[in-house]
């Protein structure tokens, strides 16, 4: 039975570019890894963060459009995206939201302790500390590479159809169900990153797509062949997914599961510095190649954002 080891990336809409560059780079300390474009709206930015390599398993891109419309978390989409930092970090990430001013909330459940709070779209997102996972090495704006966001803890989905949703995760995927609590199914992938996916057990009413939502979530197929596996399965079971798209820095496919949540199945390789030394990863405007004729006019038509450090209050 194919399994994936958890989550590849996930995708979110967000309003200002340069606002979202400073909250995910100034604030948690994200490397921006690749500064492109959404390849089907190219007027639109893809922006790219992770850890120092942009590592699958730690990986969160945006769609940053200015005045975008305001969406509504709820059914049918990524409801709340977890980092995991390491031991003994909480205290110092409870300090420094305080220090930018960033309402936040202590939550428990499954005997972990979160900190939740919301970026400035609104995208909800929970710190975890967690034994798992490779410590990053990017540091950046007083942020130390002890304390710095490893990658994802996981996720929490939000499912208008939980039941159908969970056993896509279980019998399609390859997770395994480990608890239930308080309305959550706790479901566990076998990577030690992006690896731990709530899910509510009751439907959920629809969400509305928009800025301080997600668009998707990416699982991780571990090289093409396997890729090409879970497409020829996810056809034989009716899921109906697309043909495998290039998207320069992994291989993709995507299909609806019954919940309503855009599933994509994303390629551990090539990764990001197919087209950047790693040094300078995320410093210049990368096109696919069928764009290159357009540079001028799509970079005119683009904000100009950079990274900086930002001040607290």
């Amino acid at each position: 039975m194919l399994k994936t080891a958890g989550i590849h990336h996930i995708t979110a809409f967000v309003n200002d570019a340069q606002q979202n560059v400073d909250f995910h780079a100034g604030v948690l300390g994200l490397r921006l890894v690749k500064k492109t474009i959404n390849f089907d709206a190219p007027e639109v930015y893809h922006l790219y963060f992770g850890n120092e390599n942009g590592s699958p398993g730690t990986i969160i891109t945006f769609f940053p459009q200015e005045n975008a419309r305001t969406g509504v978390i709820g059914g049918g989409q990524v409801s709340i995206t977890v980092y995991a930092v390491p031991k003994g970090s909480m205290n110092f990430w409870s300090e420094r939201l305080d220090s930018f001013g960033i309402n936040h909330e202590a939550i428990s459940r499954f005997g972990e302790n979160f900190i939740r709070f919301f970026d400035p779209s609104g995208l909800q997102i929970e710190l975890v500390e967690r034994e798992e996972g490779t410590p990053s090495r990017w540091s950046f704006n007083g942020i130390p590479a002890e304390h710095a966001i490893k990658g994802f803890g996981g996720a929490m989905l939000s499912s208008v159809a939980s039941e159908h949703t969970m056993m896509v995760l279980e019998k399609v995927l390859g997770l395994h169900r480990v608890g239930e609590e308080n309305g959550l199914v706790r479901f566990k992938g076998f990577g030690d990153i992006g690896n731990i996916i709530d899910v509510n057990a009751a439907n959920a009413n629809w969400g509305n797509p928009g800025a301080g939502t997600v668009h998707h979530i990416a699982w991780r197929a571990k090289d093409y062949e396997e890729h090409g596996k879970w497409r020829e399965l996810l056809a034989q079971i009716g899921f109906q997914p697309t043909q495998v798209i290039d998207r320069q820095y992994f291989n993709a496919i995507y299909f609806r599961e019954p919940g309503g949540i855009l599933f994509e199945i994303a390629t551990d390789p090539p990764g990001f510095a197919r087209d950047e030394s790693d040094e300078e990863l995320g410093t210049h405007l990368m096109l696919p190649e069928w764009y290159e004729s357009q540079r001028d006019l799509i970079e005119q038509n683009l904000p100009k954002i950079e990274v900086r450090e930002v001040e607290g209050i």
